[in-house]
Formats: structure tokens, sequence, C-alpha cells
């Protein structure tokens, strides 16, 4: 079968193997061995060509020196493997804080996106990644938030400003997420309401994440904000059109990363992750999305051209079982969604 683009770049992420793993789940998954499953996908000669980073232990510690990231390095490269977007840990357990938080905890959050951005920069200079973002959050859920909500706002933005401050001195822009678990993040009127308050658009943009951000339609922890009815029919192609239309249209402009991925409508969290999007296997069922017709909802502009505002996609199967990442089929048929998303959208250089 031919297939004819060469972009965007098809990656996988590493972090299904450490998010939502742990003592209270199932133990993570080594970067080794989430590497190995990656570069041994193949499908009709294409192979992913890259993959995503947790900047987190066991994968790889934001306080890693400079030999850690040359080992880094060569390990995706002995693989044939570019390395993309990077995930800044940002959250207090880890060594963050709450974005909206006190002082102290607002710097632990900048201090973890200068070593995430310092990381980025370094990975970049040794060749090994040439496109991506540093994927941030507010580090918050949206329960404290609701308590003083414009102000709370208010203080996101500015601290999302000075990680802007940071990002631009290392030559990195950051993404922001769209997940419900996410103070200010939590809606899709929010999201934009936060991203237009920062106002950088080169520095500071979206990730769109079509497991998370599908239900933004729905409303989850922001009913006002639901574009759909609590009982509706996604069966209803021209109703549910309308409202991803609604939704793209005002987040795809801010959009400077995109997570392939199926979801199924439901909520889903586990070891220590709040509840957000469940990540499905494409052929998921009772998966709500046509992958390839709503991916194209985000790569292609009003006029129906690819954007090409970013230079890979990158799948996401946070929470998946130990069991099934480990069966080489869960990651072929992965790969045929993304190699059918990049025939649909995709452009040659």
């Amino acid at each position: 079968m031919s297939h004819p683009h060469n972009f965007p770049k098809l990656h996988n992420a590493s972090w299904p193997g450490v998010v939502g793993k742990g003592p209270d789940s199932e133990p993570p998954i080594d970067l080794d061995t989430m590497l190995d499953l990656t570069a041994a996908a193949e499908v009709d000669g294409v192979k992913f060509d890259g993959t995503d980073v947790f900047l987190f232990d066991p994968h790889v510690n934001v306080d890693s020196s400079d030999d850690d990231l040359k080992a880094l390095t060569e390990k995706a490269a002995a693989r044939n493997l570019k390395l993309g977007s990077l995930v800044a840990p940002v959250w207090e357990p880890t060594g963050g804080g709450s974005a909206m938080g006190s002082d102290a905890e607002v710097e632990s959050f900048l201090t973890q996106v200068k070593k995430a951005c310092e990381i980025g920069q370094k990975l970049r200079e040794a060749g090994i990644r040439p496109y991506g973002g540093i994927r941030i959050d507010s580090a918050v859920g949206p329960g404290a938030w609701i308590e003083n909500p414009e102000e709370n706002q208010k203080k996101i933005a500015a601290t999302f400003n000075k990680a802007c401050d940071i990002a631009e001195a290392h030559g990195e822009v950051l993404v922001a997420e769209g997940e419900i678990c996410w103070a200010g993040m939590h809606s899709w009127k929010r999201m934009v309401e936060l991203l237009e308050m920062v106002n950088r658009p080169n520095v500071l943009g979206f990730q769109a994440d079509m497991a998370h951000t599908f239900l933004y339609l729905m409303g989850y922890n922001a009913p006002e904000d639901s574009l759909v009815p609590a009982d509706f029919d996604f069966k209803d192609e021209a109703a549910f059109d309308e409202a991803y239309t609604k939704l793209t249209d005002a987040l795809r402009p801010w959009t400077l990363d995109f997570h392939v991925a199926q979801n199924d409508g439901t909520v889903f969290g586990s070891g220590s992750h709040d509840k957000t999007g469940r990540h499905c296997l494409p052929d998921d069922p009772n998966g709500k999305l046509d992958i390839v017709k709503r991916a194209g909802y985000w790569l292609r502009g009003k006029d129906g051209e690819p954007t090409k505002k970013f230079k890979h996609i990158c799948w996401d199967g946070c929470m998946f079982s130990n069991e099934t990442m480990m069966k080489p089929e869960t990651w072929n048929s992965i790969l045929t969604s993304m190699v059918a998303v990049r025939d649909a959208h995709g452009w040659t250089e």
C-alpha cells in the first residue's frame, strides 16, 4: 500500500509506562522496554519516527546530568528514534507546585519548567530532538480553582507568562494540555481564556489530545461550557460535527502539539492520576471517535489545507494495562492508525 507523506513525523509516547503506575497500581514499564516496543512496531514498511518523553523517574530524571542525557540520546539513536515533546514534572509530588499557589509553590513550578527547558535545549543541540515542545499544566485541580475562579485564573496566567520567559530564553515552546483534571484548563472556554490572557502564541500553545480534549464537549468539571447535552447521541454525525467544529475552531489556532488517541466518552484514573479522558485502543468497540476523520479537524485549517504548525504527532495511551502494552500487536494497531492519519492529512517535505 502506498503511503505518500513523510510529515508529520509519527511518534509514540514513553509515559504510558509511568503514568498511572506505581505502588497503588501496576509497576512502571522501564524506558528501554518502551523504546524497544516502539522501535519494533512496523506497518507496510512504516515505523515510528520517534517518541515523546516524560522527565520523571524511572524514565528520565529532570535533574539528569549531561552524561545521563548523552546515554538517553544514544538509546534513542540506537533504535533509529528521534525525541520530540518533553513532559515537565510540574506537580507538587515531583518537586513542582501549583501554578496558582503560594510564591514558594509557583517558584517550584517554574524551577521544574526551567529544568525541562534546559534538557530540551541540550537534546536539540545533540541533534536527537528536531521538534517538539515542553508540556505543562497548572498542577492543581479545578476543585481548588472554583473557590475564586477569576483571581485564580489570573494567577495561573501570570505563572505561565513567567514560564514563557524561561522557555523563550532556551529556544523552547510550551504546550498546555487540555485535560479536565487541571484548574483553569478544565473546559474549552477556560483553556482559550487562559491562552488569550497569556497571549504569547509563539511561546505558549495548546496540546490537543483527542481523548482528553474530547471530554470538553460534554463539560465534565464545567457543565456550563458543555457543547452537547448529557444524553447526546454521538452517532448523530451532523450534530457531532457541529459541536466538534466549534471546539476545534476555538482551539486549533493555538495548537502546537497533537496527540492521536481514542476515547469512549468516560473518565478514568489509576495510580495517583486524577480522573481524565479514558484512552482506548484505536479499534475499541466503545470508541466514540472516527480517529482519521476527527484528527483532520485539528490538522487542517478552515481552508481545508494542512496547517503544518507542528512537525510531529504523538500517540497517547495513558493508563493502558501492562498486559496490553507488552503485546506487539498493540503497537502495530496504534501505528496503523497513525499512518492512516498521516496518509489523510499529512504532507511531503
